[in-house]
């Protein structure tokens, strides 16, 4: 069994890992360990002297080495004597706000426990196990119950929490985490992925200072700004040797991530929704659920805890038909035409991606209602015949007949005051009455809560799609949101908004992804900017990032390879001069940064020349050649491009028969020697041969002594070595 209960210990094993607490004399869940098996109780570990000003518990007596503020906790609640940052808060109706958690009972079960309304990692019955432990204040009917789904061969634990309100008055729950754990011991940093729109996922690591480190969303996405995914690392940590914890919440709203190092040098992590925008009024006899945390760790590096992630994202998170499958290639007219297209020229550009290989013609904005600019249009989701003359349909069964499937740009969330459905029902976007709302891109919010604005995108999504050959579908997402008010509930509890919004967008995701299996979704917000595990459970693949320039595109990919598997990014070759940067680079360099992903095409392949053709058809032909191992294999950082002149990374087969070594080294430098890179996760024993020279090297040689790079001339030029073992 991976869950023991012994002796009041509760022990979650997985392959490699324990996870364990005791609820102890007073029935305070204390947080012994999370790391390697250990064969044993770790409690001999809490040993705890008289810490000055640390309070103790009542029923401690003169027992002064007792205290909350110093033992680790499984949960810490607010306003009992721990005065570090709480997991949970409430407010009584009396005004107080304090919550005295206390162990009661416990249930194990087979199968992975579920989230009503939140996407949840899910398992087969007999590949998980589910830890409930009820945990009740001491004065009041407000529970607690601690989820812990265990998936042991994946060395993984999920983490959620259940408020339950069993007194016979409201309260409000002021912040609820998914996450809390204690690390008594360590000498810790902290990885997080902060960046911008079109740099989003940017790696920073830095040690712990004594206090509290936060990254966060209040953008009601999980935001470009900040990824809702961590790191803990041990100084010295690399991406093969050293402890390390990783942590990323399934949520695609407003967020909260908070590190904190105590005056014992104890580190506290806590991760949820962000308290922030954030409060919920549970009545009597309700309950609250909120999203699930994906836990790992690895005492070998950041590469293997990567892996984890990747399985448990791909195999457990991701659904559908699309889940493990290949995706097509294909080519979006945004950057090609943006606005100014008709049926003729998306034919055009159709019709000479089909003679190159490439498999899907995707249409982006401006196909709908009054849509010239991004100023108007947004929610009147009717085909635009002006441009589509003879409607969608028409295209649709066009492209179809050269061999393409077709697929779909939808904004379903926001919409424009220009706009039909804005005259007809500004009630349904998300303003403050007597204010003016804030404006971004032009447009508003619609107000998600809302079950008539649900049922309508509904309508019109599901009518398109029924009515029309449409195999995919991008959802963008193209602003943040404030102003946060709604008419659906009192005047009272409007901070519930931020969370019943997102409740509202997985709702008509679930039904519209249900009704249509056979069409691939892909998520976007601005590209990266909402980027989560959360949107992977209805979207398996989300659009990386609006930057498209091949060099920025290593470190955004880069960075978004610490927890979120490569079949998950949407990963073109767009045009140069680079929209965004003005960079150029060879369409070489372009294509090997794309194929790091869901490959596919973002210009118009016409104004290509004939050299130019002729290497996208070969890149076709690599990527679909490659889809398996890049998808499908273990994906190892072989560089870090923050620190060097390079980024390089291979997709190693599970078998570990082949390797496929990409990358791009950015700047050529005269008179020196050549660079070298060492490879991972071969066959120590075997040879492997390189397919481009081939040359015969043992695994032993490529990864201690590594393989020479070529010799380049030029800025961001384009690596790309294949190697098959060779069959004895």
């Amino acid at each position: 069994m991976a869950i023991r209960v012994e002796n009041g210990v509760f022990q979650l094993e997985t392959a490699n890992t324990l996870y364990q607490m005791k609820a102890d004399a007073f029935g305070v869940l204390n947080h012994l360990w999370y790391g390697a098996r250990t064969d044993c109780c770790m409690d001999y570990l809490l040993d705890y002297p008289d810490v000055g000003y640390a309070g103790n518990i009542y029923e401690a007596g003169d027992k002064r080495t007792y205290s909350l503020n110093t033992l680790p906790q499984e949960y810490a609640a607010y306003g009992v004597g721990d005065f570090r940052i709480p997991a949970v808060s409430v407010t009584h109706e009396d005004g107080s706000s304090a919550l005295d958690l206390r162990f009661q009972e416990y249930h194990v079960r087979k199968g992975k426990y579920g989230i009503p309304g939140l996407p949840a990692v899910y398992a087969d019955e007999n590949d998980a196990e589910t830890l409930e432990i009820v945990l009740k204040d001491t004065a009041t009917g407000v529970e607690v119950v601690l989820l812990y789904g265990v998936i042991a061969q994946a060395d993984v634990i999920t983490r959620s929490v259940i408020v339950r309100n069993n007194g016979t008055t409201s309260i409000v729950i002021n912040r609820a985490h998914s996450l809390c754990i204690d690390i008594p011991y360590g000498d810790w940093e902290w990885v997080h992925f902060h960046g911008r729109h079109t740099m989003e996922r940017q790696v920073e690591r830095v040690p712990l200072i004594h206090g509290i480190q936060e990254s966060s969303s209040t953008r009601g996405t999980s935001s470009h700004q900040q990824n809702p995914a961590v790191l803990l690392c041990e100084k010295g940590c690399t991406e093969t040797e050293g402890f390390c914890i990783g942590a990323a919440l399934m949520y695609s709203g407003g967020f909260q991530t908070q590190v904190e190092k105590d005056q014992l040098e104890q580190v506290r992590l806590v991760m949820g929704i962000n308290p922030d925008t954030f409060a919920w009024t549970l009545e009597a006899g309700a309950c609250f659920h909120a999203p699930e945390v994906i836990l790992s760790c690895s005492e070998h590096g950041m590469g293997l805890l990567s892996h984890r992630f990747h399985e448990i994202i791909r195999n457990h998170v991701c659904r559908g038909k699309y889940k493990l499958s290949g995706r097509p290639v294909l080519i979006n007219n945004w950057e090609a035409t943006y606005f100014a297209f008709d049926e003729e020229k998306i034919e055009k550009i159709a019709k000479q991606a089909a003679e190159l290989g490439i498999d899907m013609m995707v249409l982006d904005d401006g196909w709908f209602g009054k849509r010239d600019s991004d100023t108007s249009g947004l929610g009147d989701w009717f085909v635009n015949e002006t441009k589509l003359k003879g409607g969608l349909g028409r295209l649709v069964e066009r492209i179809n007949r050269m061999g393409m499937k077709f697929g779909i740009w939808f904004e379903p969330e926001m919409v424009s005051e220009d706009s039909e459905l804005y005259r007809r029902h500004p009630e349904w976007a998300i303003r403050i009455p007597g204010r003016n709302p804030m404006r971004s891109r032009y447009q508003l919010v619609l107000d998600m809560s809302n079950t008539e604005v649900t049922e309508y995108l509904y309508q019109v999504m599901s009518q398109i799609l029924r009515e029309n050959h449409i195999e995919y579908v991008k959802w963008d997402m193209n602003r943040s949101i404030c102003d946060w008010y709604t008419r659906t509930l009192p005047k009272n509890r409007q901070m519930e908004l931020p969370h019943r919004y997102i409740l509202g967008l997985y709702g008509l995701l679930e039904r519209l992804t249900g009704e249509f299996p056979d069409v691939l979704f892909e998520g976007c917000s601005g590209g990266g900017g909402r980027f989560d595990a959360g949107m992977l459970y209805y979207c398996p693949q989300i659009w990386c990032s609006d930057d498209t320039d091949a060099h920025e595109r290593t470190f955004i990919q880069y960075g978004t390879s610490f927890f979120y598997p490569v079949s998950a990014v949407g990963s073109h070759v767009s045009a140069v001069p680079n929209h965004q940067t003005g960079r150029m680079t060879s369409i070489r360099t372009r294509g090997t940064v794309a194929m790091a992903g869901s490959f596919g095409y973002e210009l118009d392949l016409n104004k290509l020349s004939p050299e130019e053709k002729e290497e996208v058809a070969g890149q076709v032909r690599a990527y679909k050649g490659y889809q398996d191992l890049i998808y499908n294999g273990f994906y190892y950082r072989l560089s870090n491009p923050h620190e060097e002149n390079r980024c390089i990374w291979a997709f190693v087969s599970k078998d570990q028969t082949e390797a496929l070594v990409q990358g791009v080294v950015f700047r050529a430098a005269s008179n020196t020697l050549r660079a070298r890179i060492r490879l991972a996760g071969l066959a120590a024993d075997a040879e492997y041969r390189l397919t481009e020279s081939g040359h015969v090297f043992t695994g032993k040689a490529l990864m201690a002594g590594g393989v020479l790079l070529p010799v380049i001339q030029g800025d961001d030029v384009s690596v790309e070595m294949h190697f098959r073992q060779v069959q004895q």
